[in-house]
């Protein structure tokens, strides 16, 4: 007798990882023109110097924080966790603004390798950038 057990994939965010060293990946993959590899540039700048600052205080909270009873390394663990977090919402606020400058193709590029790898896209409201000019007067 086979018995079927019903079960609930629970998709995870299809996440890129702008914060990443592989800004030549995303630059050929999305075929990012010179406003969004641009913007892609600064958003990467900010996200170190947030990811750093977190990154340290991960650190300083390990080094000093009191590790002697149960009840000091479950409140270790929960301060730990809310940083890690802190962290992943980082990178997830970047890759959103990446994909809401995208163009319906390159979106649809994302949703597509999303899907591939059985992950839900971001949906994000488009924004379009205009292009700054070479020369300024």
């Amino acid at each position: 007798m086979l018995f079927m057990i019903p079960f609930y994939l629970d998709a995870q965010d299809c996440t890129l990882n702008v914060g990443s060293e592989k800004t030549s990946t995303f630059i050929s993959v999305f075929q990012l023109n010179e406003a969004q590899i641009e913007k892609m540039e600064t958003w990467r700048a900010e996200l170190s110097i947030e990811v750093k600052l977190i990154e340290d205080k991960m650190s300083q909270l390990l080094s000093t924080h009191p590790q002697s009873t149960p009840q000091e390394l479950t409140d270790l663990a929960a301060k730990y966790k809310g940083q890690k977090e802190k962290l992943i919402a980082a990178n997830i606020r970047v890759d959103k603004k990446l994909i809401a400058i995208f163009n319906e193709k390159q979106y649809q590029r994302y949703a597509a390798l999303c899907h591939e790898v059985v992950r839900e896209p971001f949906e994000v409201t488009p924004v379009v950038l205009e292009a700054s000019p070479k020369n300024p007067e």
